[in-house]
């Protein structure tokens, strides 16, 4: 049986979306020197809090929610994609430090990542409430 969406706020989705995005910005800004570290995990942790956002405000079984926050990080990806096929250029310096320019593989294959933790967390989560004491 199919389970609909509803609109909903989940204050502890709240939190973890709020740190999560605390620990992007502080990735992106004291990581920076990082290189590959900063932006695999960085995008790793971005579907992750995508995933939080949504949690925050929609309720919704696990898998669409996830499945959404990695549709969103591959549309980024395409953007990018597109973006230099077109020679495009984002001019404001911090949407391009958010959304990236270069389009990589990388990258997708850290947004399926961040999807898989995303799945892992919440069924670990899930299996802990459910064991009794």
């Amino acid at each position: 049986m199919i389970e609909a969406m509803r609109w909903r706020f989940d204050p502890l989705s709240l939190a973890w979306a709020v740190a999560l995005f605390i620990l992007l910005v502080l990735l992106a800004t004291a990581g920076a020197h990082w290189g590959w570290v900063r932006s695999f995990l960085g995008d790793v942790m971005a579907v992750a809090w995508v995933y939080a956002v949504f949690k925050t405000f929609i309720g919704a079984r696990v898998l669409p929610l996830a499945s959404a926050a990695l549709g969103v990080g591959l549309l980024v990806e395409l953007g990018q994609y597109l973006a230099s096929a077109w020679h495009l250029y984002i001019p404001n310096r911090a949407l391009r430090i958010v959304l990236g320019s270069t389009p990589d593989w990388w990258d997708v294959l850290a947004y399926v990542l961040g999807f898989a933790a995303v799945l892992a967390v919440e069924y670990l989560f899930a299996a802990k409430v459910r064991k009794p004491s």
